[in-house]
Parts: C-alpha cells; sequence; structure tokens
C-alpha cells in the first residue's frame, strides 16, 4: 500500500508576509486501508491561523470527535458484504467521485453514483459496494449532537 491515495488535493494558508498563497499541493496522504484524509482540523470551530500540514496520523475511525475531517474513501468491489453497522456524533456531507456505493439504513437503502450526494445525520447505517469497481467518495464530518441508540464507533 502506498503513503499517498491518488487524488491531489491543494490547502490554501498565508506567507511570512501574511499574503494569501498555495501552502501545499500534492497527493492526499493515506490515513488507513480504505484512503486517506485530504484536512483535518484539531478543534470546531477550526483555527485557520496555522501554517503547516496537519499530522497524518494512522486513521482509527474514531468519529466522536471534537473536530472535522474531509478524508477520500475507496470501497473495493465486495466492500460491506458483512456490513460493518456504526452510528457516530458527526453530520457527514459525502459526495460520490467514482463508481457507485450502497447506503444502507435500517429500514431501506440507497444506491448512488457519481456525482449524487448523501447528508448522514448521525444515523446506523452501513456501507456496500456490489459492483464490480471501486467507489470513491469525499467525505467531510463535522461535530454534531448524538442522536438514536446503537452506537457501534
Amino acid at each position: 500500500m502506498t503513503d499517498h491515495v491518488g487524488h491531489r488535493r491543494v490547502v490554501t494558508g498565508h506567507d511570512d508576509a501574511g499574503k494569501s498563497c498555495v501552502m501545499i499541493d500534492g497527493l492526499i496522504p493515506r490515513a488507513h486501508t480504505m484512503g486517506g484524509v485530504a484536512w483535518r482540523t484539531d478543534t470546531f470551530p477550526a483555527d485557520n491561523s496555522a501554517r503547516t500540514d496537519f499530522t497524518p496520523e494512522p486513521y482509527t475511525f474514531d468519529l466522536m470527535h471534537r473536530s472535522t475531517i474531509f478524508m477520500v474513501n475507496e470501497y473495493p468491489p465486495g466492500f460491506g458484504a458483512e456490513p460493518y453497522w456504526h452510528a457516530t456524533d458527526t453530520i457527514d456531507y459525502i459526495s460520490v467521485l467514482q463508481g457507485e456505493i450502497t447506503f444502507m439504513t435500517e429500514t431501506g437503502e440507497v444506491t448512488l453514483g457519481p456525482g449524487e450526494f448523501l447528508v448522514d445525520r448521525g444515523i446506523n447505517h452501513a456501507w456496500r459496494n456490489d459492483s464490480e469497481a471501486p467507489a470513491i467518495t469525499a467525505i467531510v464530518t463535522v461535530p454534531a449532537q448524538p442522536v438514536g441508540q446503537g452506537r457501534s464507533v
């Protein structure tokens, strides 16, 4: 496994003179087997004054955090054959970049394709890729008040 995901990220900031600039232009650091984290904050609201990259620590699927995460996940064909049901204390904004992915809830499911979006509001859910091609999603997680029951994360 490579230490980067094959997707470019560009991060802005301020230079030493306080002028706006591009600080980072390169591939997304891999954080787990399914993909990488394009950006993560340590707090919410975020502090935009930092002039360095975040520390790309291994991702542990700890979504009960008080910070934001922007990640790219890759789901191989057959992913979720044995669903991993979970709920998080976040609101997640999900965009399908490539392929098809099925989002399962306790009462049904929906299959999403490229250019389609999902807003997951902290419900119990699982993912499945029934296709013969990888599915790639971009996901932004933001802290939220917990809802419901059945947390497995």
